[in-house]
């Protein structure tokens, strides 16, 4: 059986070692890292991925600004706000919710946070130095970022190993690759267009589902001893449980357990870890402000 990474152990870990930094930076300089969440709208699943948010930062002692605007809310007006909060010493950290309204361009909007406080790591510079070969962003996408450090922390050598990510979104699956290939792995991607996928992703030593089909990937196609990330959070009819549905990622879990040297479960994998990143990119941007205004 798999070794099972415990997203919400590792978390913990790194949540308590960010608190101890926030507290010597509170004692230090008198400052703590601020982190402002724009939310648009009132979506169900942005306003609980917010809510987790701002309560770990009141955990962790991160100051949380809060911007809620209407749906409704004009691009020109979403771009004042995010220029304030630019122009606010305070804030450190800046994290407009995706997805936006329709009538808003979410590549305008996002383009205009500042570099510096991009902590989503999503700002075409941060992007454009993470695919260049000796250049480092600022801040590293939090999705990608937790899936390397769960490997990391779990003992996984990636170097020189044969990586498949699945999947090529600009939020998870791109920046994954790339952050793969800059710790030495041999990276494959597969999308819809790939033929054969089960062929490829047999080969690998480390795999990163994040495709959005629930338990696409089988057991069969796993190879033997594999650490697998898996980054699906898909909701499927259950009609044993009270909401209707249960979480399941794009690996079948149940398969693959028996199988992989390493799996993450979903949920309790990464999604505990995503926010924890968020946080870890807030304080970097901090220290950073702060010791070179100090």
């Amino acid at each position: 059986m798999a070794t099972v990474i415990d997203g919400k152990a590792v978390a913990q870990t790194i949540r308590s070692e960010i608190a101890d930094e926030v507290r010597q930076l509170s004692q230090k300089y008198g400052k703590v890292p601020g982190l402002a969440v724009v939310i648009v709208g009132n979506r169900k699943d942005s306003q609980s991925y917010v809510g987790m948010k701002r309560k770990a930062c009141a955990e962790l002692g991160i100051k949380s600004f809060d911007v809620d605007l209407p749906e409704q809310v004009s691009q020109a007006e979403l771009i004042k706000q995010v220029h304030q909060l630019n122009a606010n010493p305070d804030v450190h950290g800046i994290l407009v919710q995706l997805p936006l309204p329709k009538h808003i361009n979410e590549e305008e909007v996002l383009t205009e946070i500042s570099l510096e406080k991009d902590v989503d790591g999503f700002h075409p510079l941060n992007i454009g130095k993470l695919a260049m070969k000796g250049r480092d962003p600022l801040f590293l996408p939090c999705t990608p970022k937790a899936c390397i450090e769960l490997l990391q922390r779990s003992g996984v050598s990636i170097k020189g190993k044969k990586a498949v990510v699945v999947g090529r979104s600009n939020i998870v699956g791109l920046p994954a690759s790339l952050l793969l290939l800059k710790a030495d792995a041999t990276v494959t991607i597969i999308h819809s267009h790939t033929s054969q996928p089960e062929s490829i992703i047999r080969e690998a030593d480390i795999v990163i589902a994040a495709a959005g089909q629930p338990m696409m990937i089988k057991g069969s196609w796993i190879k033997p001893g594999a650490a697998v990330i898996d980054v699906g959070t898909n909701a499927v009819d259950d009609p044993t449980k009270k909401s209707g549905y249960r979480l399941v990622g794009d690996v079948d879990f149940g398969e693959a357990s028996k199988v992989a040297g390493w799996i993450t479960p979903v949920p309790g994998g990464v999604g505990p870890m995503t926010v924890t990143m968020l946080l870890k990119n807030t304080l970097d941007g901090a220290k950073r402000y702060i010791e070179q205004n100090n």
